[in-house]
């Protein structure tokens, strides 16, 4: 059986009387990768935000790796072991691509800038950046970018990353581009936590999904299962053709 790299326990996150992720326990397994699923403003993103240290939960326990991380800021959640991406890329755009994986290496695992250097070449082959390194961020377009913040995020050493809405903005042929790497991330040791709404992705990378509805988790098995599930039809999918999209 796999091991639990991820735990929360009745996790909430409450914004005065709105309850953006309520009671929520989900379980994260090495070597997953795990995606969570639901409509627009069903709490996805406020689960990784409240699990990831952008902010406190209101109630509940997060652990990792057996860890009780509950409550961690962002950067003791980086330095645990955790990283991740943003739907909308957060570079920094007077950088170059490899200066902006350099910061990852030096604040997200502590290494000196001569190790960070390595990691980085490294690791801009590893998501097969297409462009110079040397290429300023703020002339990269929307794919260049995610492969950067990829490798960024990976250049902490993170044995989970989080994934938000990394197919938008993605043409189709870009879109079987980042589904390879996805996997190749995975194959390399590095679970993964995917938040979509593009369920050909989701179908294609995911062995376990989690659904949420107005906070709720409402469902968590194999796609499969999840797909079919009535409650999650009403909720989210709607109709099966939905999964061809």
């Amino acid at each position: 059986m796999a091991k639990k790299i991820l735990e929360t326990f009745n996790l909430s996150k409450h914004f005065g009387g709105l309850k953006a992720v309520d009671d929520v326990s989900i379980y994260v397994e090495e070597g997953d990768i795990f995606g969570l699923i639901g409509p627009n403003g069903a709490g996805k993103t406020t689960l990784q935000n409240t699990i990831a240290g952008t902010f406190p939960p209101t109630s509940g326990k997060v652990l990792f790796e057996g860890k009780d991380i509950t409550g961690f800021k962002a950067h003791q959640v980086c330095h645990a072991g955790i990283n991740r991406t943003f739907q909308i890329v957060r570079s920094f755009p007077r950088m170059t691509a490899m200066q902006n994986v350099v910061v990852g290496g030096i604040f997200g695992a502590g290494l000196t800038e001569t190790q960070a250097i390595a990691k980085a070449k490294e690791l801009l082959k590893f998501v097969e950046f297409p462009a110079d390194p040397d290429t300023p961020a703020n002339t990269l377009n929307t794919m260049q970018l995610k492969r950067v913040e990829m490798a960024k995020a990976l250049a902490s050493n993170c044995r989970l990353l989080f994934l938000d809405e990394v197919a938008a903005g993605l043409t189709p042929g870009e879109l079987n581009d980042i589904i390879v790497l996805i996997r190749r991330i995975r194959d390399s040791g590095v679970t993964i936590l995917i938040v979509e709404h593009l369920m050909k992705l989701i179908m294609e990378v995911c062995n376990r999904l989690a659904v949420l509805c107005f906070g709720e988790l409402i469902a968590m098995d194999v796609p499969s299962v999840v797909t079919s599930d009535e409650k999650v039809c009403k909720a989210y999918l709607g109709d099966s053709l939905v999964l061809n999209s």
